[in-house]
Order: structure tokens, then sequence, then C-alpha cells
């Protein structure tokens, strides 16, 4: 992830100089106990199949999530990355896959798909609280899956909800070594003082990031092959509605990851956890070997894959999927 901090923040310097904007040092992010300024309610189109729903985060506004209840057993929960154009439809392969099988749930974070927008301070709390706002409306144990940056909030979720009962993280952040760049916010407060830089010139900057090349670039680089149409397609969409910067900017500043998931999130869960990766070129891996040494913790390598497995090796990913989820009922 250093990788794509780097690339985003030079992106943010170019934006920054041709749109001749000065830096602001003095201006405070915005206070999540701030009244919310939210931004008009997207207008995106579906991403997944099933009924888009909306539950109210108090503090903040509405949280989408796609819900298809058919099947039985335990209530499936999928959630997806975190980036400038992220949403529900990183999932779809395997949304597609169980929908009708099994009670299925896709929430979208705040900030990202059909959430609301709003103009504030976007952490890793925030995130977590709608995860767990999810589980209590659903009533019941969950089994839930992350992507990426999503598994450290879903991790952070399972620490404070006992009723998710397993995690099954797809190339998780979080698990390289501490160090500056995106596995930890990258300045002494947090990565304050660079969210301030880059909401300075965030339009110019998001700007460049929504472009097809940006996305088709950024997404390349999860693809061992070529990149999928419709994602590439629904990337653009997502990446165009009203308040779309807001929250990626605190990605981007390093904001929203945990400085430490692997001592803070993942070491600590007691849960039954499935890692699924193999090389991604944003995340490392350097302790996922303790973390697999944990009895509460598999990992298993879905090779020839870049981040996204389920879109290239789905029958591989399920197959981890379902022998994990079957030792654990």
């Amino acid at each position: 992830m250093s990788d794509l901090i780097c690339s985003l923040t030079t992106a943010l310097a170019a934006a920054a100089l041709l749109a001749g904007g000065a830096v602001a040092q003095t201006d405070p992010a915005p206070s999540q106990a701030a009244q919310v300024t939210a931004a008009p309610a997207p207008t995106l189109s579906p991403a997944l199949s099933g009924e888009r729903r909306f539950l109210t985060l108090p503090g903040f506004g509405r949280v989408a999530y796609y819900a298809d209840p058919r099947g039985t057993g335990r209530p499936l929960i999928l959630t997806h990355s975190v980036n400038a154009a992220a949403s529900a439809y990183e999932m779809k392969p395997l949304w597609d896959a169980y929908a009708g099988t099994r009670p299925l749930y896709a929430l979208e974070w705040p900030g990202f798909g059909g959430s609301d927008r709003p103009d504030i301070r976007y952490t890793p709390e925030l995130m977590a609280q709608a995860l767990t706002a999810l589980v209590a409306e659903l009533g019941g144990e969950v089994d839930v899956v992350g992507l990426s940056l999503g598994s450290e909030f879903a991790a952070r979720a399972a620490l404070a909800e006992p009723r998710i009962r397993t995690l099954a993280l797809i190339s998780p952040s979080g698990l390289g070594e501490p160090r500056n760049g995106t596995q930890q916010a990258s300045e002494r407060d947090g990565g304050s003082r660079l969210y301030r830089t880059l909401d300075t010139v965030g339009t110019p900057l998001y700007a460049v990031l929504r472009t097809r090349p940006s996305i088709e670039y950024f997404l390349s680089r999860s693809f061992r092959g070529p990149v999928n149409e419709g994602l590439i397609a629904y990337s653009l969409e997502t990446a165009r509605q009203p308040g779309a910067k807001n929250a990626p900017l605190f990605f981007i500043s390093g904001v929203l990851f945990t400085p430490d998931a692997y001592r803070d999130l993942y070491s600590k869960l007691q849960v039954p956890v499935t890692v699924l990766y193999d090389r991604d070129g944003f995340v490392s891996f350097e302790r996922l070997p303790l973390f697999d040494a944990q009895p509460n913790v598999t990992a298993v390598r879905i090779e020839g894959t870049d981040g996204l497995p389920h879109f290239e090796k789905l029958p591989e990913v399920r197959a981890a999927l379902d022998a994990f989820w079957a030792a654990t009922r």
C-alpha cells in the first residue's frame, strides 16, 4: 500500500500545481462530532442483484446494503475494499455465487457506493460501527467476508460484536511490517496534516483519480489477467456521484488504516478466521505466518492472483470458503 499512497500523493501534487492551489496548514479536518453536511443522495444503478436497503447510523446518515434473504443457514455479509472508487460491485462474483443458497447481504461502507457521502471525518471506528449496525439489524450470528482494507474494519467489528461468528479475509491489509505508508498513518498526527493538504486540492486530485485511465491502472494492479470490464464501468459511475471524494481523501491520507492492525486487531481475534491471498500490488504479508500460527486461523494461497482472486479464480476461492465454513458449523 505504500506504493499506492506514493503514487496518489504524487498525483495530488501534480494536480495541486496544475490548479495553482496553496496548501492549507491550519484548518482542522472535519470533526466526527461536528454537524454533518450531507452530500446529495447517490443515484447509482444497483451494483448487485437483490434489494438495496438502508440503515441509519446516528451522527452519519444512511448506510446502504444489499439483501437477498433466500436460502438457509447462517447469513453471510460481504464487505468491499476502500479506494477512490469502491463499492459492493467488488464483491459481485461472490454475491452471484452464493445468492439463493444462504441469506446474503453486502454492506457498502460509509462514504462509498449507495451510502451517504457527507463531508465529515471518516475513521476506522465509523466503518466498524456500520458493520456492527448491520449485524444488529439482522439479529443473529453471521459470517463476514472482508476485502483488503475492509478486512481491518471487519476485524475491528468482530472484536466488539460476538454475533460475528467467522471472518474470511481476502488479501487483507495490515499484515505487513508496520512502517511509514498506508499500513499506518504516515504522519505523527495520524495523517491529519496530510489530509488537510489533500483536502485543499481534493477536487482536482479526485478529478484525476476518477478518470478511466487512472481507474484502469489501479485496478490492473489487482488483476493477473485483463481487468473486469463491469468493474471498470461501475467504478467510473460510483466515482462520479456527489460527495465521492470525501471518504477517499481520508483513505489516501492513511487515516483509515490502523497503525498496527496485526497487533491491535488481528492477533486479538478469537473467532475462526481464514485468509485468502497470493500476491498483491498494494499490501504485503510478512506477518501472515505469525497470524496463521494462531489456532483459530488458516491461510489459503489462491495462486495466480493479485488481490481480487474471486474475480479470476472463483472456483478456488469458493472451495476454500466452503471448506472453512463447513469446519466452523
